[in-house]
């Protein structure tokens, strides 16, 4: 009985943290302030909130766009510039250290007081020192993935149409080998008799 209830009181206290607002970096492979988006987050965030989750969509893969451009919409940007940051309902376009804190603010909003203080700490231990503090704490807890949206029938269509052509191309050829070994083989046949 005293272990469920210790149990639930833990619980609890778990639910009571909260964890990180999600986040979400539109990007191109070819823009220098999403790399240094991609890497502030990489260096800071992911340490500083152990419970976040981050997600990269690069828009320049056809698959994304669509997600991309609804998220410009929601977000009501006019332009598609890049990166395009979602953290929870909180949208933010570019990226430049001095958004650091804005981005913080929005990450913390569910946060509590003592996961909030454990943040600004290791803030501050990166700041001090952040080659120090991630040697000393090589893997963070927070996860990072890339995002792909799931093909749509027009995108699944080309690839199923350019495979058949692929196949239909090496059938073609199997073929022609085929012809060329047996009019060979009949040749030599005929040239014995």
């Amino acid at each position: 009985m005293k272990t469920t209830i210790l149990a639930s009181a833990l619980a609890l206290g778990f639910i009571g943290a909260a964890s990180a607002a999600d986040m979400t970096i539109y990007y191109s492979p070819t823009c220098p302030h999403c790399h240094h988006a991609k890497d502030y987050t990489n260096n800071n965030f992911i340490y500083e909130y152990p419970t976040i989750r981050v997600t990269m969509v690069d828009v320049t893969v056809p698959e994304n766009r669509n997600e991309f451009i609804d998220v410009l919409k929601t977000c009501n940007f006019s332009s598609g510039g890049v990166p395009v940051i979602k953290i929870g309902e909180k949208c933010f376009q570019g990226f430049a250290e001095p958004m650091a804190d804005d981005l913080r603010a929005a990450i913390e909003v569910d946060l509590n007081l003592d996961a909030k203080k454990s943040a600004a700490d290791v803030k501050k231990a990166i700041a001090e020192n952040g080659d120090k503090y991630r040697d000393e704490h090589p893997t963070p807890v927070a996860t990072v993935s890339e995002y792909t949206a799931p093909a749509t029938d027009e995108t699944a269509e080309k690839k199923t149409n350019a495979s058949d052509n692929k196949l239909a191309s090496w059938t073609l050829g199997l073929l022609a080998l085929i012809i060329v070994i047996f009019s060979v083989g009949m040749a030599r046949r005929n040239s014995k008799k």
